[in-house]
């Protein structure tokens, strides 16, 4: 009957109401990617306890945003673009989530080279090369798969990784050969689940440029175990003289690859967020799947500052030369500043890089007892010289220095490195004297 019905359809919203409303209390819990979510050059910095000699101004040498000091301003070539872009009201709107598909074509007509021929279809532009970078993982890995990474290396990686449910296997780097990868060791990490290979040329944090030989011999290991590279090429390019970069695709004859740049470091403009994945696959190995996959991904978000897609015409295409030669000519001389400062500090073994902007320095912990670990070390730095420099990105008894600083500043950095070093220094003889008594 009609009154059944009602019963029975009364009864149904009642067990309905029931069932949703049975949470009696507020209970909202961050998601389990939030609580992955770790930089671990982050909580090493703030787990130090960092207070600066009142008497000595700061001296940071832990950024590596090259605009910080003012010292390095980007061209007025790269300014004006980003004026004409803006006045030209063309950009104000939503490009689509790939980028226009005028821009990629410019960065693609940039970047190919016969070896590695790009048309705008291998190119994705991206919000700066962290989202380049974390869109290439994503589109390669699942969770329970696994991937290698430098060490040391650029910490955003495993902080991607790990909050996707991604094993990091850390492969290591010779700082006696200039940094260059252990090769052995990179090739016993691989296993079934290994699903992408990372190779940061020029290096942070150790500011090494491979040569064209050891890039073939990683590809040569790729290649063997079928396990694509994601290069991270930010500092392409940003090759001190005497030095020659080569992308790792102009090498491949087979391994796929997903190269990551952008303007941040090269132009000098990090806060513009303007990057891209050029998608590297002579041999159709990732296929249209990949390619559709990194499409998917990138309408997460809707790309790139459209403003700076406008300008990357004429940034890429009339930036003069003569720019980049006075930005590597900066930081190839502030290198050797403080290389030769650094290399007859007792205690200290500064490795001399080839490239980017920064500096790697080992320290010879059994000569300073003090200090349990580069951490230690870093930290007691700052209280003493009002001198910030980071811990080795995961690899002990090191720290890095970005030599983006002016000259003076950096001139009276190591002045003062120099003396922390010396009055906390002992011979071996010392400390077992000290022992004895």
């Amino acid at each position: 009957s009609q009154s059944d019905r009602y019963i029975d359809l009364h009864y149904s919203d009642v067990q309905l109401t029931a069932h949703k409303s049975c949470r009696q209390r507020w209970n909202i819990r961050p998601s389990e990617m939030s609580i992955n979510t770790l930089n671990p050059i982050r909580a090493i910095v703030d787990g130090m306890k960092l207070t600066p000699n009142p008497e000595k101004p700061m001296i940071a040498l832990s950024i590596g945003d090259p605009t910080v000091f003012g010292n390095l301003p980007t061209d007025d070539k790269v300014l004006q673009a980003m004026k004409d872009a803006i006045d030209s009201n063309k950009y104000n709107g939503y490009a689509p989530s790939v980028g226009y598909q005028k821009s990629r074509e410019v960065v693609a007509n940039f970047y190919s080279c016969p070896e590695a021929p790009l048309e705008a279809e291998d190119v994705l532009l991206t919000s700066g090369c962290s989202q380049a970078i974390d869109l290439a993982i994503t589109v390669l890995c699942n969770p329970g798969d696994n991937i290698l990474v430098p060490c040391p290396g650029f910490s955003l990686y495993k902080t991607l990784a790990v909050s996707l449910g991604i094993q990091v296997k850390l492969y290591t780097l010779l700082p006696e050969k200039s940094w260059e990868i252990d090769l052995q060791h990179m090739e016993s990490l691989i296993d079934d689940r290994t699903t992408c290979l990372i190779v940061n040329n020029p290096s942070n944090p150790c500011g090494s440029v491979y040569s064209k030989e050891h890039l073939q011999n990683i590809l040569s290991v790729a290649s063997k175990h079928c396990v694509p590279i994601l290069a991270d090429e930010i500092y392409g390019d940003m090759v001190f003289p005497g030095c020659t970069y080569q992308s790792m695709a102009s090498l491949s004859s087979d391994v796929p690859i997903l190269a990551c740049g952008g303007l941040a470091k090269r132009w000098l403009v990090p806060g513009w967020r303007l990057g891209w994945i050029l998608i590297h696959d002579k041999n159709q190995i990732f296929g249209k799947e990949i390619r559709q996959g990194l499409v998917k991904l990138s309408q997460r978000i809707l790309g790139a500052c459209t403003i700076v897609q406008g300008a990357i015409e004429s940034i890429l295409n009339d930036t003069p030369q003569e720019f980049y030669h006075r930005t590597i000519s900066f930081l190839e001389s502030n290198s050797e500043i403080c290389f030769s400062e650094l290399s007859t500090v007792p205690g200290l073994t500064p490795v001399m890089p080839s490239g980017a902007m920064y500096l790697m320095v080992g320290i010879e912990m059994e000569h300073f007892p003090e200090f349990q670990n580069d951490v230690q070390f870093t930290e007691r730095l700052v209280t003493e010289q009002s001198v910030f420099c980071l811990p080795a990105f995961e690899y002990p008894n090191y720290f890095r220095i970005v030599v983006t600083v002016p000259e003076e500043m950096m001139v009276e950095a190591c002045t003062r490195i120099r003396e922390f070093c010396q009055r906390h220094y002992r011979t071996c003889s010392q400390d077992s004297n000290e022992l004895d008594q």
